[in-house]
């Protein structure tokens, strides 16, 4: 159980709502189960895969949802459309629905996702818009000129 509390923070800063709530989910609690397990891997500097376990699950039973920085897969099983009633002696696979979210970082879009011999696979990708990316600013040497110092004798003549 947390002891602490965020209220005098969410008073005094701007901006920072994602991080408070983040903080504020508790990971100890029955929000994270461990199904269906799944693995988080680089695929490159700014490419990164998701790969869920749904074994029994076809393409039409999974979805996957990308919205606000939040990555939801969802799996829901259909009845058995075989019709053959069979009589289940030892059941290890589990073929019971699930919700799985994951928060994405800012820019992280979802490039493709495949299903291959039980495995859901989503590739991410960051792509940071040129505008936001850091930008070299050439420094230019000029050689600092003498004071110019203007003639009034010549003006002075002419008059």
């Amino acid at each position: 159980m947390r002891t602490f509390d965020l209220t005098p923070f969410y008073r005094s800063t701007i901006g920072f709502d994602r991080l408070f709530n983040l903080l504020d989910q508790t990971p100890g609690d029955a929000a994270a189960p461990g199904y269906p397990p799944y693995n988080i891997e680089r695929t490159g500097e700014n490419a990164y895969r998701i790969s869920v376990a749904v074994s029994g699950f076809s393409s039409a039973e999974l979805s996957i949802v990308s919205k606000e920085n939040t990555l939801t897969i969802k799996g829901e099983k259909t009845a058995n459309e075989n019709g053959a009633k069979s009589e289940v002696l030892y059941r290890g696979i589990a073929a019971r629905a699930f919700e799985r979210a994951f928060q994405l970082a800012d820019y992280v879009t979802v490039k493709n996702a495949s299903l291959e011999n039980g495995l859901l696979h989503v590739d991410l990708v960051r792509e940071i818009p040129e505008a936001k990316k850091p930008r070299s600013i050439p420094i230019s040497t000029m050689a600092v000129s003498a004071p110019q110092v203007v003639d009034q004798s010549n003006a002075k003549a002419a008059a």
